[in-house]
């Protein structure tokens, strides 16, 4: 199955973006980005040191170049950063050049096993802080997505869950063609 645009996972931090995203990709034989990375590979900087020093507004700047840049490519499976969708510019600029699946994994789960130090907007925070973060975005997440896959039943069956949805996707009829997946 040859794939025709970008495939854009949405969620949480902790939700499984990158994980199950490079394990996608990887089965689908396309390359993987993850916008977070890209940022910081440009920056010369770890992210949480560009929020530091530069600001969150600098970051989602930087971020929206990433995806632009990345729209220029080959398809390949993005993983984006939790905010990216707060933005209705990259919404389009991802709705433009691929399909958004909203990789949802309860909130009890993310908490388990977030790093909040690696997460700059949670840097310092408490599990308070991560709860009002998720019920203040969820609706994004929600609304920006073609897909919603459910990610609460563990990495192996996510894995192989998103895999499923992705390869029922790129069979349906009209894959490829704006109106025949998003009408």
């Amino acid at each position: 199955m040859t794939v025709q645009e970008h495939i854009f996972l949405v969620g949480m931090a902790g939700c499984g973006k990158t994980t199950l995203g490079l394990r996608l990709s990887q089965a689908l034989g396309i390359p993987f980005a993850d916008t977070d990375q890209r940022v910081s590979e440009i920056m010369g900087m770890s992210v949480n040191d560009i929020y530091t020093a530069l600001g969150e507004d600098f970051f989602r700047n930087a971020e929206t170049a990433v995806l632009a840049e990345l729209t220029g490519v080959k398809p390949c499976v993005v993983s984006t950063g939790e905010g990216t969708v707060l933005a209705q510019e990259n919404i389009t600029l991802m709705k433009n050049h691929g399909i958004i699946l909203f990789i949802d994994r309860p909130l009890d789960q993310i908490l388990s096993d977030i790093k909040m130090e690696r997460r700059p907007t949670l840097r310092g925070g408490t599990h308070e802080d991560v709860i009002e973060q998720y019920n203040a975005r969820i609706g994004h997440y929600r609304h920006a997505a073609d897909f919603r896959f459910d990610n609460s039943h563990g990495f192996q069956p996510g894995v192989s869950g998103l895999i499923e949805l992705v390869n029922g996707i790129l069979s349906l009829p009209g894959y490829g063609r704006k109106e025949g997946i998003r009408s």
